[in-house]
């Protein structure tokens, strides 16, 4: 067994991610054969020791299904509605399965609010734990009846979301089923293309491969993938993606065996309030910052200080999470900042020690203090 694949075979805990595409056939509907069939395998999993998680895609598709719709709607009340009814639908198929080999489903819906508060990210992550405690699958999917952004397909098919429920199980793999066998070392139309089987690290090099050459827009839902491989391994944790409707697919990444793409874990370099800081909460404003301040963060791990801000956006207060964005508008890090947002575009460009003369008051002589401080 190849040495890194065999932290695969010895994780305890697996957290696997499918998307709607690797759930439903040719006519978009459920697949309910492969839904069950990706059910057994988790069945195999708890089996094989392991605690397992599911964040499954696809209610859509469920509800188009069962209302014998022509295809997926486009405004976004009806697309709700079809969810709500495809949810029930998809969390049926799924308890069936477990119930025939005496597990149970428990569902769990999801908003990006519910994470974004620290005190509720910490009570999911404890209903998490007490449910693999007793020995119940939880399924784990957006609230598609009242979140706009993952219907509108901003959130990456649950990409995002799987990534924060890795990070709310520390030790765990994550695992993404796919409807692409995995990262391909160029584009994969070419008949050269093959498959990387490890990436030791998510650079520029491995971002550019999902990235148009011409307009530098990243292409198709790989980016997402890529985007949340990566900061779960600066967590400490290895991702894995892989095809979706393969033959016991899990199982046999559960065996160490050779099959889709490993992103190995990097050296712990987050800590799981920064986790939550960086990946999880939401930003309510955002600063641009010049190439010094960018440098001092980023390569010297800085404070984030006023003279470095160009610009603000957004209503925010104190202790509100902020994106940091450079001169190029790459977001770099977020943080929990000191001020609000109108205190900060009064100083804004200027020096510490001028921060009292302009406000009255100079509680802190960092916007934003390393400690709060996740790079991203």
């Amino acid at each position: 067994m190849d040495e890194h694949r065999k932290q695969l075979a010895e994780a305890s805990t697996w957290v696997v991610k499918v998307g709607s595409r690797s759930l439903t056939g040719d006519d978009g509907r459920l697949d309910r054969d492969q839904v069950a069939n990706l059910a057994k395998q988790l069945l195999t999993l708890v089996d094989m020791g392991k605690r397992v998680v599911l964040v499954s895609s696809g209610a859509v598709a469920s509800g188009v299904g069962k209302l014998g719709l022509a295809g997926r709607p486009t405004d976004l009340a009806t697309l709700q509605a079809v969810a709500a009814i495809g949810q029930t639908h998809l969390i049926q198929v799924y308890e069936q399965t477990f119930a025939e080999h005496g597990r149970h489903a428990a569902q769990i819906l999801l908003t990006a609010s519910e994470l974004d508060d620290r005190v509720a990210y910490l009570n999911v992550r404890n209903t998490l734990r007490r449910l693999l405690e007793m020995g119940a699958i939880p399924i784990i999917n957006e609230n598609d009846t009242v979140a706009v952004d993952e219907l509108k397909t901003t959130f990456g098919d649950n990409d995002r979301l799987a990534g924060m429920v890795a990070g709310l199980l520390e030790g765990s793999v994550l695992a993404i089923l796919s409807d692409v066998q995995g990262l391909f070392d160029r584009d994969p139309r070419d008949p050269a293309a093959k498959i990387l089987p490890s990436v030791e690290r998510i650079d520029d090099r491995i971002e550019d491969m999902v990235r148009d050459r011409k307009t530098g827009v990243s292409k198709g839902g790989m980016a997402s993938k890529l985007a949340t491989a990566k900061f779960v391994t600066m967590s400490g944790q290895p991702v894995v993606i892989a095809w979706g409707r393969g033959q016991n697919i899990l199982v046999n990444l559960a065996q160490g065996e050779n099959t889709g793409t490993l992103f190995l874990p990097q050296s712990k370099t987050l800590t799981p309030r920064k986790r939550w800081i960086g990946f999880s909460a939401q930003p309510a404003g955002k600063l641009q910052v010049d190439d010094g301040a960018a440098r001092a963060m980023c390569d010297d791990g800085r404070s984030l200080l006023a003279i470095g801000i160009q610009t603000v956006e957004g209503d925010f207060g104190k202790g509100d999470i902020v994106s940091i964005v450079n001169q190029q508008s790459e977001e770099i890090a977020r943080g929990l900042i000191n001020y609000n947002s109108k205190q900060v575009s009064q100083i804004r460009g200027c020096r510490s020690d001028r921060i009292e003369q302009i406000l009255g008051q100079c509680p802190y002589e960092e916007v934003i203090h390393r400690d709060n401080l996740a790079m991203v």
